[in-house]
C-alpha cells in the first residue's frame, strides 16, 4: 500500500491538579477553543472539548506521527500556560500529572460528543471521581485508588 491511512478516535480526560475548581465560566469555552486549537496544532483534529470545574474531556482524531503522551503533554503544557495569563486567580494553575486516554469506535463519536457537551449538568449528580472510576471500569482499565488522584 503507497498510502498510510488510520482512523483513530481518543477520549482523554485529565483534572486540574488537586481537582481544584477553577475552570470556572469565565475561562471555560476559551479554554476549550485552546484545548482545540492544541490539537490541531499537533496534526490531531478535535472533534469536542468540554468539562466542568475540575477537570476536561478531549476527544480528537489521533495522527499517523504522533504518540498519546505527545499530544496530552503538549496540549497541558499550553493550555496551563495560557490559563496562567488570564489574572490572579489562576496564577497557580496547573494540571495533574496524569491522564485517562481510551480508544472509540466511530460508532461510538456522536454518542461521546454529546456525553462531553453535557458534562456540567452531569457533574451535578455525579463526582468527578465516580465518573472516572466508571470509565476505567467500562474500559477494563486496572488503576490504584490510592495512586490515581495524585
Amino acid at each position: 500500500m503507497a498510502q498510510s491511512l488510520s482512523n483513530v478516535l481518543l477520549h482523554i480526560t485529565f483534572s486540574t491538579k488537586d481537582r481544584r475548581p477553577l475552570i470556572d465560566l469565565d475561562i471555560e469555552k476559551e479554554l476549550h477553543a485552546i484545548l482545540a486549537a492544541q490539537c490541531r496544532g499537533c496534526g490531531c483534529p478535535p472533534h469536542r472539548v468540554g468539562g466542568a470545574d475540575d477537570h476536561v474531556h478531549v476527544c480528537c482524531s489521533l495522527s499517523r506521527t504522533t504518540t498519546i503522551a505527545d499530544l496530552v503533554e503538549e496540549i497541558k503544557k499550553r493550555s496551563s500556560r495560557w490559563i496562567k495569563t488570564k489574572g490572579r486567580r489562576y496564577a497557580r494553575f496547573g494540571w495533574q500529572g496524569g491522564y485517562n486516554c481510551v480508544s472509540i469506535g466511530q460508532s461510538g463519536l456522536e454518542a461521546l460528543k454529546r456525553y462531553i457537551d453535557s458534562q456540567r449538568d452531569h457533574h451535578r449528580k455525579v463526582t468527578f471521581q465516580d465518573e472516572l472510576r466508571g470509565l476505567l471500569t467500562k474500559y477494563r482499565i486496572p488503576f490504584d485508588e490510592d495512586l490515581i488522584w495524585t
